[in-house]
């Protein structure tokens, strides 16, 4: 399976039309169609739907969809490491990729980013905003150099930093909310308002247990993956949104105040990246950059 090929099949995946891939490629339809019916004959499965008589339209297979992901990743992985290799041993430049959930924590991210920018103003800096699996799934494909999860680590298989702060529970409400007076939530508050949680499985949840009964049999109104758009529907009278504090600005003449849970619940947070990897020259500089900032934050 030639790399060239996977990029023309990914051409036709993206314009679903064959003479519109040929085009934007710089090949004759005849071409194009050869080379992808030869990588279905080495696959052995057919990827594409071709269009019925009087539509030009190519759809993917279950087969082809499969391939659009793992060719996507394929030339992403091909990309980093071509960038890697290419720079010189005097330089240190490069991309750092990081795959995180919403959290105040990325602020440590940001200072170490800061402490070496001027020192390496070439090193650039992605963020990747996912759950834990998400951050898991990238991290051992390696598309992402640095991860940030909440569950236990697996260290046979996963360097690790402990990250010595840690987020605080609570719930996002408007200001003239009945649950605005009170300085801490209960889970008897919530058992009948209207929520907004988060997108992820029950059964990771560490709000599962607080609740004291099964999450299914509360008043879930929406779910959400990024807590800025929960804050619009708790701003709009929707319910109320069970999240980390810190990530919506209540102060001032915001109309949405933030109060903790009671019992307290904290979530700690690790860094991980791939045990036994090699790391590139940027990414081995910013991890001991984020080291220090450990240092610095055990020592406070």
């Amino acid at each position: 399976m030639e790399l060239r090929v996977l990029q023309y099949f990914l051409a036709v995946a993206r314009e679903q039309n064959i003479s519109s891939a040929a085009e934007s490629l710089h090949l004759s339809q005849p071409t194009l169609s050869t080379q992808l019916k030869a990588l279905e004959n080495e696959l052995g499965k057919q990827l594409l739907i071709r269009g019925t008589k009087g539509s030009r339209k190519v759809l993917l297979t279950e087969e082809g969809m499969l391939l659009r992901k793992r060719a996507e990743e394929i030339l992403e992985l091909v990309r980093m490491t071509e960038s890697e290799i290419s720079l010189s041993n005097e330089v240190i430049a490069g991309d750092v990729y990081i795959g995180t959930g919403e959290s105040d924590l990325i602020r440590i991210f940001a200072r170490a980013a800061k402490h070496i920018q001027e020192k390496y103003p070439d090193i650039h800096y992605h963020i990747l905003s996912g759950n834990a699996s998400f951050v898991q799934e990238h991290l051992d494909r390696g598309l992402i150099d640095f991860g940030v999860v909440y569950s236990p680590v697996d260290t046979s298989i996963y360097s690790t930093i402990k990250i010595p702060v840690h987020d605080t529970w609570g719930v996002l409400m408007r200001r003239d909310s009945p649950l605005a007076k009170k300085d801490a939530v209960q889970p008897q508050d919530l058992l009948d308002k209207p929520l907004i949680l988060s997108a992820q499985k029950a059964d990771a949840w560490p709000m599962s247990n607080w609740f004291g009964q099964d999450i299914s049999k509360l008043n879930v109104v929406a779910t959400y993956n990024l807590v800025f758009n929960a804050s619009l529907l708790v701003e709009e009278g929707l319910g109320y949104a069970v999240c980390f504090d810190k990530l919506i600005n209540v102060s001032g003449d915001s109309n949405l105040c933030f109060r903790p849970l009671s019992p307290t619940i904290e979530a700690k947070a690790s860094i991980i990246w791939k045990r036994y990897q090699v790391l590139s020259k940027a990414a081995e500089c910013f991890l001991n950059e984020l080291k220090q900032e450990m240092g610095l934050l055990t020592a406070l």
